[in-house]
């Protein structure tokens, strides 16, 4: 149901098992592409629950609780009721969401694989995730400061405790300046940021909100703002870019850790 579900299944090598594919926000990983190309794309975003059902699907699988609103394809209830079941990440269980940790990611990526039968490729697939995310924890980050810059202008969205960046930012030894927020994607302020004067700033370069949304315009921002420009961090070009799915839950979320953690070394941080 959406591209974080997507790549899941295709680094499974389950691209032949799928009907259907949707809401893609950035471009596909490279490696999983001649695979994707091979995946019906039902909708730009969500598809309706009557494109859904159009697919014939025997299983729905998504990351993100939105999947399942009325507008798209319906209360998971709903689908199994058609004897269609819909599975969740337990990130977003619509009762009682687990805070993300990559420990739960693993987990769930075997779970996926067992369900479609191929367990050994679920733990195949683990083992070469925890590698790169050991060799990525290797660098010393002290007490840097990060903010995780999402989107937004007049008002910023930036991650606080709970999700991928929460999880990136204590692997790596370093700060969220937004850990005490309330909410795992709170809406932050300019002048409240500024008090707060992260050392680093990671931002989200989303291709699905056009030029707006990218990185490159966020800088261009954070430079012209009279209240951001004056943050320690834009003064000295103190940025780390990444995808803006690697900052939710998939097979990205490592590769987040590892662009961090090489973009703070490189920082000198």
């Amino acid at each position: 149901m959406e591209q974080n579900a997507t790549e899941i299944l295709l680094s499974l090598g389950l691209g032949d098992r799928m009907a259907g594919t949707s809401y893609q926000t950035d471009p596909v990983l490279p490696s999983l592409k001649t695979a994707y190309d091979g995946v019906p794309v039902l909708a730009k975003l969500y598809p309706s629950r009557e494109k859904v059902l159009e697919a014939r699907p025997d299983f729905v699988y998504s990351t993100f609780t939105s999947a399942y609103a009325g507008d798209a394809a319906g209360p998971r209830a709903d689908l199994a009721k058609l004897r269609v079941p819909a599975y969740l990440s337990r990130f977003a269980c619509e009762k009682d969401p687990a805070a993300f940790g990559f420990d739960g990611l693993f987990a769930e990526i075997e779970e996926v694989a067992t369900l479609f039968g191929v367990p050994e490729r679920g733990q195949r697939l683990v083992a070469e995730q925890r590698a790169k995310l050991d060799a990525a924890l290797k660098g010393e980050h002290g007490d840097t400061s990060l903010l995780w810059y999402y989107s937004g202008t007049s008002t910023p969205y930036v991650a606080g405790p709970g999700g991928v960046p929460a999880a990136v930012t204590e692997k790596l030894g370093a700060r969220n300046v937004y850990a005490d927020a309330k909410q795992t994607w709170p809406a932050g302020a300019w002048e409240q940021i500024a008090a707060r004067n992260p050392d680093v700033i990671v931002l989200a370069d989303l291709t699905r909100g056009g030029d707006g949304d990218s990185a490159r315009s966020k800088i261009d921002f954070l430079r012209k703002n009279p209240v951001t420009s004056k943050l320690d961090a834009v003064r000295a070009g103190r940025f780390i870019t990444v995808p803006g799915s690697s900052m939710d839950p998939s097979v990205r979320s490592v590769s987040a850790a590892e662009q961090v953690g090489a973009g703070l070394a490189e920082l000198g941080r």
